[in-house]
């Protein structure tokens, strides 16, 4: 593994902040599961940012 891209987050945000492309099909299904995965990575960083700062808070 390569590990100047082990914390290339570009694709997550890419993901979290594109634009609507109109020439793409879409439906119920497809936009409920784009709608858990950004709530599930949302939620992944939220509970990482405060393991660390729990971390570095400790006395």
């Amino acid at each position: 593994m390569d590990g100047r891209n082990l914390f290339n987050f570009g694709e997550v945000f890419g993901y979290f902040f594109r634009k609507h492309d109109p020439n793409r099909k879409t439906n119920f299904n497809l936009r409920t599961m784009h709608f858990i995965n950004k709530l599930s990575m949302a939620m992944f960083l939220v509970g990482l940012c405060v393991v660390l700062y729990r971390l570095f808070t400790r006395v």
